[in-house]
């Protein structure tokens, strides 16, 4: 076998591993000098040797793991967003939509929840709190008077005795006025099958064990760091759920969506009206701003007055801040 017809051979399985990997563009481009080198004479030495290097180096990058596909090149190397693909909603913009509303979306959670503000003030109990389980129907629309009704439907969780309930289908108009000074929210609330959970036997019996005068009754943290509360307990969080909803229901504006994360302290006070008097400082969160503030409240509870809210206070946490959020 001559030099020429050796030489060929070995340019033909160079080409042939080339082509198997030919989706590069630089394996292209070798192919086509390769090509133009091969004839009656053979390559010289050096261009065997690159050929060969750059053979070995295709082979070790064909075999290496390609990088993951959640792996995103950093925010500097991105390229500029393209004004014509759409672009997620903001929650400024979804809060300014009227008609149909998205209800998963923030809007209509957030009405539903002012909504559920207002189911707790009246109906909650030591023994008896509600959750929001989710927004069936939403829409909004703008009113002559100055501000936006929303109107809903939705379904919440009871929890009587501390254990799930049955679910309740709920409907409600909830409207946030548009004044210079913040104005609460004004909700119109119906609720089917609500008579029929009740905790009457259950708050008796708490009634009667903590109104004696030497079962005063002082706690920190409810529930902890780790979510965990005693079972004695639990009442007591309740009760400050519910006093901190009349907060919440005040506070409320279409820019927030307040709940309550914890009972910071909670102290009984001596009473000479047959109520039971707790001192609470209870810590809320505002989930599209994610502020956490701190307010102190004096709330009193019987079972045939239920809750009442006597005095908040908000304190600031911080040197600098001189008023609530609203």
């Amino acid at each position: 076998m001559g030099r020429s017809q050796r030489s060929g051979q070995i340019l033909f399985v160079i080409r042939t591993h080339l082509e198997s990997v030919s989706s590069h563009s630089c394996y292209a481009t070798a192919l086509s000098f390769i090509n133009g080198s091969t004839g009656q004479r053979s390559p010289p030495e050096w261009i065997m040797k690159t050929f060969c290097s750059v053979w070995l180096f295709l082979s070790l990058v064909e075999l290496s793991p390609a990088p993951p596909v959640s792996q995103e090149p950093p925010l500097a190397c991105r390229g500029p967003v393209d004004p014509a693909l759409p672009q997620p909603e903001t929650p400024e913009e979804m809060a300014n939509t009227t008609g149909d509303l998205e209800p998963t979306h923030y809007p209509a959670r957030r009405a539903a929840t002012v909504a559920l503000h207002y189911l707790n003030t009246r109906h909650g109990s030591p023994h008896m709190v509600f959750g929001l389980q989710q927004v069936h129907k939403a829409s909004a629309e703008d009113v002559a008077a100055g501000g936006r009704n929303y109107s809903l439907d939705f379904s919440v969780t009871a929890s009587p005795g501390g254990s799930p309930g049955p679910a309740l289908r709920c409907s409600a108009d909830v409207l946030f006025p548009r004044t210079e000074q913040h104005t609460p929210p004004d909700v119109q609330l119906r609720c089917e099958a609500l008579q029929e959970i009740n905790s009457t036997a259950e708050d008796e019996a708490f009634y009667q064990k903590y109104i004696a005068p030497d079962s005063a009754v002082s706690a920190q943290d409810l529930p902890d760091s780790y979510g965990n509360m005693s079972e004695e307990m639990q009442p007591f969080w309740r009760l400050g759920r519910v006093a901190a909803s009349f907060i919440m229901l005040r506070e409320s504006s279409e820019n927030t969506e307040l709940n309550m994360v914890q009972v910071a302290n909670v102290t009984q006070q001596e009473s000479s009206e047959k109520q039971l008097m707790l001192d609470y400082v209870v810590l809320l969160h505002d989930l599209p701003s994610q502020e956490i503030t701190q307010w102190k409240l004096l709330a009193s509870w019987s079972p045939d007055r239920g809750v009442r809210v006597l005095h908040t206070e908000w304190q600031p946490r911080c040197p600098h801040a001189t008023k609530p959020p609203n």
